[in-house]
């Protein structure tokens, strides 16, 4: 079900991307404006594609503060980046068993829902950094959400979310899962001046 929510998500978030322009605008992923944000897709992305082909991952040359991949060619490079994500997340095989991340072994089916969280959520702060609106179906939101719960505790102690934000009992499935990944869903860019 989940490998069917890549597509859409996917289509959205280079959408986003696509109309971005000001790359110093500051995002709601902490830590992280336009063109930081661009480079840590660009840093992980071959990462989260070697876990799900199980080939060796990416030799680190330093770290994703130390990568400077936002280049001219950054919307070509995400999106053909993009397509890699989806094109082996979409393969059943991609989301069984086990697969390594860097040094960690865990189900693959956790970084196939890793990947769809990369779409949506920072297809989100993307989004809100640029003034657009990202729309999510309420089952790709819902996954996210349910991802973000089961591993909030582990995320939040290795700085990949930031503490859960409270959303109203009635929020949408989007709001729940950017809530979960400790995004405030009434965030919208600071206006210079």
């Amino acid at each position: 079900m989940t490998a069917e929510l890549l597509r859409p998500a996917a289509d959205e978030f280079l959408r986003i991307a696509g109309a971005v322009h000001d790359l110093t605008a500051p995002t709601p992923c902490a830590g992280y404006d336009v063109r930081g944000l661009l480079n840590h897709l660009l840093y992980w992305g071959p990462w989260l594609i070697a876990a799900g082909r199980r080939s060796a991952a990416p030799s680190p040359l330093g770290g994703e503060a130390d990568a400077a991949l936002v280049t001219d060619g950054w919307r070509a490079d995400l999106e053909k980046q993009t397509e890699t994500l989806v094109e082996v997340f979409e393969s059943p095989s991609a989301w069984t068993g086990t697969t390594a991340l860097g040094s960690a072994s865990l189900p693959a089916a956790v970084v196939g829902v890793m990947v769809l969280g990369e779409f949506v959520l920072h297809g989100w702060d993307l989004a809100r950094a640029s003034g657009q609106e990202l729309h999510c179906a309420p089952e790709a939101a819902t996954a996210v959400y349910e991802s973000a719960v089961a591993m909030g505790d582990q995320a939040r102690s290795m700085g990949v979310y930031g503490p859960a934000v409270a959303v109203a009992a009635d929020a949408s499935p989007l709001e729940r899962a950017l809530g979960a990944a400790g995004r405030d869903p009434g965030w919208s860019c600071p206006q210079e001046g």
